[in-house]
């Protein structure tokens, strides 16, 4: 656990859990326009964070992409937490699937694990793994429903069976949004994009249940 700043890892062991997207628009809207200064750091090999963070560079420049950023692996993510923390006040770590040992360091160093799950029982079945790291370090988790289609009775089905695994699940759902892949394509997220939208309404929504458990934990 860093001591400078506050640390939010994204994990997930099953891979398309859509980590990345929640990742940057999670530290976006943290960042709430320069109130909060918040690093963002790339420890999935695949560097598709890495891509985004590049794109956004591009669209503001260096001086006004609103966010830092690091990449690293394995155990060199804790160095690298620690130096992002010394410089933001939120650090938030985007991780590989699969990869424990690549993992738990990152989980490790967090005062929060979101985990974000799509409503699907396979996504169920690969939350088990990632809860049982986060409590053997003995770090609080978030559950986020991810890409939940409009109206569907799986999601209410998937949503009890997560409460049943005795972690604690976001009231604030995202929705199953184009806006969410296409912003991220311009470097951007749907908050920024398209701000006046129900997927914007549901980041910032989420972003705010995260500052609230973070400060109730």
């Amino acid at each position: 656990m860093s001591d400078e700043a506050t640390v939010i890892t994204v994990s997930q062991q099953k891979g398309g859990a859509g980590k990345t997207t929640l990742s940057a628009h999670l530290a976006v809207a943290l960042a709430d326009g320069g109130k909060t200064s918040v690093g963002l750091l790339d420890s999935d090999p695949q560097g598709s964070l890495g891509e985004w963070f590049e794109a956004r560079e591009e669209r503001f420049g260096e001086e006004k992409a609103g966010l830092g950023f690091r990449t690293s692996s394995g155990w060199g993510v804790r160095r690298e937490i620690r130096a992002l923390g010394r410089d933001h006040d939120m650090v938030v770590v985007d991780t590989p699937p699969k990869a424990e040992m690549d993992v738990r360091p990152a989980l490790g160093a967090a005062d929060l694990v979101i985990v974000p799950v799509q409503p699907t029982p396979v996504d169920l079945w690969a939350t088990s793994r990632t809860l049982e790291i986060a409590k053997l370090e003995r770090v609080p988790v978030l559950i986020v429903l991810t890409r939940v289609p409009p109206r569907a009775k799986l999601t209410g089905e998937i949503a009890e069976a997560l409460q049943e695994l005795s972690a604690n699940l976001a009231e604030t759902r995202l929705g199953n949004r184009t806006g969410f892949a296409s912003s991220m394509g311009s470097g951007l997220t749907i908050t920024e994009s398209e701000r006046s939208s129900k997927g914007a309404d549901e980041v910032r929504a989420l972003a705010a249940e995260v500052r609230a458990f973070l400060a109730s934990n």
